[in-house]
């Protein structure tokens, strides 16, 4: 595995193929407060880019041209909180999608842990021992600590997330439920504005 560090953006002429993992780091969980700082990606071949964004102007040209290449599927574990940090930072929408966690919860209806490391568990007979942490990321300069650790967790995911697509496609092409999950992988961006908006936990649906 060979790991690439890059301050701004995406290198020019660097192709990640027709389909991308896609990993982020942030200030936090609000994504009007909190910036933007690195984005982790790899196309599965065994080495993952990171991408130590300048957030004094977040021109990042190549990277967002990525996020909306209709010709590139980007595949995320909870995207709908990468979407609207992109939405919010990079102002694009990230298109098309494919969520693991919406893809579990359509067809893994026999449990409620969805989270990355119970699906990677069960689908895949991997154990991922190692937990996200917390981190200055918008530090100037990042630690080698901050760098590895980035770099480490963008790889076991995008290994995880591309494994994880193939198992959930099947469980939801035998469930009947691909269609309904292409139409909420469709929604994300639209979810992600909403929740922007200010209407993160209001179910708009709903009858009251």
């Amino acid at each position: 595995m060979t790991n690439h560090l890059h301050k701004g953006d995406l290198p020019e002429g660097l192709d990640l193929g027709p389909v991308v993992a896609i990993d982020s780091e942030t200030m936090g969980l609000h994504p009007h407060r909190d910036g933007l700082c690195v984005v982790q990606l790899s196309s599965g071949d065994g080495n993952a880019h990171v991408v130590q964004l300048d957030r004094k102007t977040y021109a990042a040209p190549r990277l967002i041209a990525l996020l909306q290449d209709p010709k590139v599927l980007k595949i995320f574990h909870f995207a709908r909180f990468d979407v609207a940090a992109f939405q919010k930072w990079l102002k694009v929408e990230t298109t098309p999608i494919y969520c693991t966690k919406i893809a579990s919860k359509l067809c893994r209806t026999y449990t409620d842990r969805h989270g990355l490391k119970d699906i990677t568990r069960e689908l895949l007979s991997v154990d991922m021992s190692k937990q996200q942490q917390s981190s200055d990321w918008g530090a100037d300069k990042l630690s080698k600590a901050q760098i590895d650790y980035a770099v480490d967790y963008a790889a076991s995911d995008v290994l995880h997330l591309h494994a994880l697509r193939e198992k959930l496609d099947l469980m939801l092409e035998r469930e009947g439920r691909a269609e309904f999950a292409q139409k909420c992988f469709d929604f994300l961006p639209t979810r992600a504005a909403l929740d922007l908006e200010g209407w993160p936990d209001t179910d708009i649906f709903a009858h009251s």
